[in-house]
């Protein structure tokens, strides 16, 4: 028996990084849907399109197609996308397009037909709420804003770029209220989604949390059928 689980959250609260381990210890597929996104702003931008540009954006969409590995390793056009999405001119400008209804919607279609057969866990901004609304688990992951932070401004300082603490402060605070008050598919914990709070765990200390949750509602599903 195999479900789907989502989990939803901010920027930097270490969703990616708990999904993909997850994903490991169950056997199940992990899909980074940000990284879709973050995706379709590199390849925009390599065309030279503007991502406030909505209608081209979509056109664009037209001729982009996305895979996924059994790992979860994101491929578009046949091509890894690899560490070229995980720069912060990606991360600004996936802010940007997702924020189009258009893309939104292009991108959720195409997550549903992946994840139909089960085992996958998705995390983003609306996974609970919008594009896997029946997952059998959902997770709704929050961190202080500082620990967030401090976690981006490590990853950023591990590849080798210098950046200042408190520009990625004031970006990630920027980001969440974009996140969160934009008119489509903002940022809100689903009704039934569980809080779970990573600000002081290790990534292993919030999987060994989680796991129990997702044993109990396999149960659950399994009894139900």
């Amino acid at each position: 028996m195999t479900i789907n689980i989502a989990i939803d959250g901010p920027v930097a609260s270490g969703k990616s990084t708990i999904a993909k381990r997850l994903a490991e210890l169950l056997n199940y597929v992990h899909i980074d849907t940000g990284a879709m996104y973050r995706a379709v702003a590199i390849k925009a931008a390599r065309l030279h399109l503007d991502w406030e540009n909505e209608p081209a954006l979509f056109r664009m969409l037209d001729s982009t197609d996305f895979a996924f590995t059994p790992t979860g390793e994101l491929i578009v056009d046949g091509v890894a996308v690899g560490s070229d999405i995980r720069t912060q001119e990606a991360a600004i400008g996936a802010s940007t397009v997702s924020r189009h209804p258009l893309i939104r919607a292009r991108l959720v279609a195409i997550q549903q037909a992946i994840t139909r057969s089960k085992g996958f866990i998705l995390d983003g901004r609306d996974i609970g709420t919008v594009v896997l609304p029946d997952a059998e688990l959902k997770i709704f992951q929050v961190a202080d804003v500082r620990e967030r932070a401090k976690r981006r401004t490590a990853e950023y300082v591990a590849k080798g770029l210098t950046v200042d603490f408190d520009e990625v402060l004031e970006d990630l605070k920027q980001r969440d209220a974009n996140d969160m008050n934009r008119q489509h598919s903002p940022l809100t914990k689903a009704e039934d989604a569980v809080i779970v709070d990573t600000s002081h765990l290790t990534i292993e200390e919030a999987v060994a949390l989680i796991l129990p949750m997702v044993r109990e509602r396999i149960r659950r599903t399994e009894t139900h059928d």
